[in-house]
């Protein structure tokens, strides 16, 4: 039986992707080829055709497909000498065909034009030499699989396999069904910013039933959203008023208004829905979730709608146009691409920008911005932030003894609402321990303490594996992790600073894989990495600890001493992935019921992060001149030819001297001189032959203004 449904990704289709897409909801079209097909020839011929049968025609698959935002379809090819595409230089031996009957020779995982696997892609083929894994024709079982993604050549109708005809030569083929969601429609938008702007498209075809809905914002009291005519009759669509929206027509037996009144204004600039009907027995017209209003057609008289003009969306017939935004709109079934037409049209933009294009950057720490229909506001609940802002540590102190467990897991709840997008979780969660596996992990906090040593924060696991980030005896901080794969931990030692000096530290730890990257306040990241032999998945991640660790079964010796008497101080903003404890605790959310809290937590931004960078220590301070560790050339050490630094500094002091008597030359000539230029300045050339000396001054320079300018402003340097 084949469908087109509607559902969340299947538990018995283990498509790969991303562990986010099984929150979405799926429109999936079916076809007859069973998984696992065994590929044989067919008779004497070079090749075997594969074909595909849908549940639905290729018209309607497109249709699914254009309006979707994204399609994938699985496919994967089993072999054992038999090559696939032939790579890396070779004619392929397989190859699929698309919609519009199109050849395609890229496999899944690759893309268009690119004559290679998933595993060429990646570079993670068995064989290097080779861009697809059975193209190194071993006589192993190999495979190489991927999603096809690029919908608008989807859906796969036929494969054509051709490596098949030799002896040894085995493949099996798998073609998952066509998969696609979200709608690219639903926020098809224009916005009109003139009274007098519109957009215009072909005749409406509705003589005997009409089906329009659209979207609408602003802040404008009226305006058309639509209009068509014809010698007598038209249809419109328009907010007659600020708390009016109407729906009137004319089938050649008089006008006809529907309007429906709502009690708040609707020009609030929120997004409001319209739904008008009409067919030969009646008409409505809905506005948001407001009482549909009814108007009974006549029992006799005209029953078809006549148009010949133009659709106009906008103003029309000289009348005030919409101001304000309208996406989303369908007419009989068909969603008209108000975007593409608005870029082409004076007065109208294409999209609808809302307060989070303009405002988003305010919601600050990972803060997400939230369209609302009259500002924008900042959701905080996956940061360990709070305020309008998401701005605001949540911090608390903790005194002597005090500790706090967050549960990753809780009784009657699912693993994929407690654990962050980073987390793979296993699609059974009735298991008494979690199968979760993290490849990657984001921790950041801050705090301040005087006392060490002291566990600042522990995650636990079910099973040996454990992250610890510790303050030594010393003072000195201390990442720790445990990921199986060694015979010891492997730590990261800060020991160039003192972290119990009561100052508020920050810390931020990243993993992705065997990577790790550290920062501690202002100072730059540093990158580390993981053994060789270290696992990279921290399997089955447990609880999460503050301050002490109160846990089951075995514990790291040196974790189990930094346990007594525990960490007092203050801890901030403290979140792994996408959880919050501390936030959780002083917080009421839906994951608080997680967090066991030993002794009163009071809430503190003691331990908020620091401002400023406080001064380094003589020892630390690379700049210092007595240090130990830094390495100066002029450190006491002979610079050459004999010469000492106290020969460098008698040179200097001798250099200065020169410098000053050779300053007060220059200045004794300079006011020499100076005199000496006025004086040429006013006793011209052909004094005596003038009449005057004024005279001879303004026949032999015709700057004669400029000179006594400039001879004025010498006079008052």
């Amino acid at each position: 039986v084949h469908c087109i449904c509607l559902h969340g990704l299947p538990r018995t289709q283990s498509s790969p992707g991303d562990q986010s897409k099984k929150d979405k909801v799926w429109s999936t079209v079916s076809h007859d080829l069973q998984m696992q097909t065994s590929v044989v020839r067919n008779g004497l011929e070079k090749y075997s055709v594969l074909q595909l049968n849908y549940s639905a025609t290729m018209d309607q698959i497109s249709a699914i497909t254009s309006s979707a935002e994204y399609c994938e379809q699985y496919i994967s090819y089993s072999c054992k000498m038999s090559r696939l595409l032939n790579t890396p230089d070779g004619n392929p031996y397989t190859w699929w065909v698309g919609k519009a009957n199109e050849k395609h020779y890229y496999w899944g995982g690759s893309g268009p034009g690119i004559q290679k696997c998933a595993c060429g892609i990646e570079r993670n083929c068995t064989d290097p030499k080779y861009y697809c894994n059975c193209d190194a024709d071993a006589k192993q079982w190999r495979k190489d699989a991927g999603l096809l993604s690029y919908k608008e050549q989807l859906p796969v109708s036929q494969v054509v396999v051709g490596d098949i005809d030799r002896s040894g030569s085995e493949s099996k083929l798998t073609v998952g069904p066509v998969r696609c969601q979200g709608d690219r429609n639903y926020w098809n938008a224009a916005s009109f910013i003139t009274p007098s702007s519109y957009l215009h498209f072909s005749t409406f075809q509705g003589e005997t039933s009409a089906d329009i809905s659209f979207y609408f914002k602003t802040s404008a009291p009226d305006g058309v959203f639509l209009e068509n005519l014809g010698n007598t009759d038209f249809i419109k669509l328009e907010l007659k008023s600020a708390i009016e929206v109407s729906f009137s027509f004319d089938v050649g037996n008089g006008p006809v208004e529907i309007i429906v009144r709502s009690p708040n204004p609707l020009n609030d600039d929120q997004w409001h829905r319209v739904i008008a009907e009409r067919n030969v027995k009646q008409a409505s017209l809905r506005v948001d979730q407001l009482p549909q209003e009814i108007r009974k057609a006549p029992t006799e008289g005209h029953t078809r709608l006549e148009l010949y003009s133009q659709l106009y969306v906008g103003a029309a017939g000289g009348q005030r146009g919409f101001l304000g935004c309208i996406r989303s709109l369908r007419m009989n079934g068909v969603t008209l691409d108000l975007e593409e037409r608005a870029k082409v049209t004076l007065g109208v933009k294409p999209g609808c920008s809302g307060h989070c294009t303009s405002y988003g950057m305010y919601c600050e720490n990972g803060g997400k911005c939230v369209e609302k229909y009259n500002g924008y506001s900042c959701d905080c609940s996956k940061t360990a932030y709070d305020g309008p802002f998401c701005i605001k540590d949540v911090g608390a102190f903790f005194e002597e003894g005090m500790w706090l467990r967050y549960n990753f897991q809780s009784p009657g709840i699912s693993v994929k609402d407690l654990v962050s997008r980073t987390m793979l979780s296993s699609t059974d969660h009735d298991n008494t321990v979690p199968d979760l596996r993290l490849n990657k992990e984001a921790l950041s906090f801050s705090f301040s303490t005087t006392k060490s040593p002291c566990v600042l924060l522990y995650i636990s696991s079910y099973t040996q594996d454990y992250m610890a980030v510790l303050v030594k005896p010393s003072g000195n901080l201390q990442i720790r992790y445990n990921l199986g794969g060694t015979g010891e931990p492997y730590n990261i030692d800060v020991d160039h600073r003192n972290m119990a000096n009561g100052q508020p530290h920050s810390v931020n730890v990243t993993r992705n894989e065997r990577d790790l990257v550290l920062q501690l306040d202002h100072y730059p990241p540093a990158s580390y990495s993981l053994p060789t032999a270290s696992d990279t998945q921290f399997n089955s991640p447990k609880a999460l600890f503050l301050g002490k660790v109160i846990e089951t079964g075995k514990i790291d010796q040196d974790i189990y001493q930094y346990n007594t008497p525990g960490f007092t101080g203050c801890l901030s903003r403290v979140q792994f992935n996408q959880i919050a404890p501390l936030k959780a605790a002083l917080r009421p959310t839906n994951t608080s019921s997680h967090v066991h809290v030993q002794g009163e937590l009071v809430e503190s931004n003691c331990g908020a992060s620091p401002l400023t960078i406080p001064p380094m220590s003589a020892a630390t301070d690379p700049w210092h001149l007595d240090s130990a560790s830094a390495d100066f050339p002029y450190n006491g050490q002979a610079i050459g030819d004999g010469v000492n630094r106290n020969s460098a500094i008698i040179g200097g002091v001798i250099a200065v001297v020169i410098f000053t008597i050779l300053c007060t030359l220059v200045f004794l000539i300079r006011y020499m001189f100076r005199h000496k230029g006025t004086y040429h300045t006013n006793e011209a050339k052909g004094a005596e032959s003038a009449e005057s000396a004024d005279a001879a001054i303004m026949n032999n320079d015709p700057n004669f203004t400029e000179t006594i300018d400039e001879s004025k402003k010498e006079w008052l340097i």
